[in-house]
């Protein structure tokens, strides 16, 4: 049952559009299936880090913690914002064609490690939700509810791009440009917020 609560707990934490989502659904569209795979798997990594982290109370730490807070923010913000742009640099390239050599693995691991920690009020909303439900938990429940957890963004992650990939040759390549066009104006647009918020905060 801590296993199920944890799935569904997981779905309704991965499943809303998000910033990992579109780089997400990008993967899917731009690379062959393995290399998608394999780049999606990544990110998972990181977010199953994350969800970790965030069971166990980390966000409180940046919560409290302004600086490292700020320094999130304005280091989260150029790097979304820079991996914004090298989605719209590339939208002219068509998918599953000359894509592989969009991006690196080192790119894809900076990539990852960006769109899952650069958020720090996704942390602290983790944190709010996940921990939540620690309280409600024995020990033993708790590790299959997070267990649970990380399941369900390992089967929303590449169940995603599985799905994009697989419907990706349906689309056009007019279609597939605008995707990624706004794909990556929307991460591009966000990681700009979060510098901005930095510099609020910072000022």
């Amino acid at each position: 049952m801590a296993y199920l609560q944890g799935l569904l707990i997981g779905f309704a934490f991965v499943a809303p559009i998000g910033m990992q989502n579109v780089y997400v659904f990008n993967n899917g569209l731009s690379y062959k299936l393995t290399r998608a795979w394999l780049y999606t798997f990544i990110v998972w990594v990181f977010d199953a880090l994350f969800c970790v982290a965030a069971f166990y109370g980390i966000g409180a730490l940046i919560a409290k913690n302004e600086l490292l807070k700020i320094v999130i923010m304005l280091l989260g913000g150029l790097l979304t914002a820079y991996i914004g742009w090298s989605i719209i640099r590339a939208a002219d390239q068509r998918a599953l064609t000359s894509s592989e050599s969009k991006q690196s693995l080192k790119q894809a691991f900076l990539s990852a490690l960006v769109v899952s920690w650069a958020n720090p009020q996704a942390l602290i909303d983790g944190t709010m939700m996940l921990g939540a439900s620690r309280g409600t938990l024995s020990v033993s429940e708790s590790i299959f509810f997070i267990i649970g957890v990380v399941s369900a963004s390992f089967i929303w992650d590449m169940g995603m791009t599985t799905a994009f990939n697989v419907f990706a040759n349906k689309i056009s390549d007019r279609l597939l440009r605008g995707i990624n066009l706004v794909s990556g104006a929307i991460v591009a647009v966000y990681g700009i917020f979060l510098f901005i918020e930095g510099l609020k905060n910072f000022i």
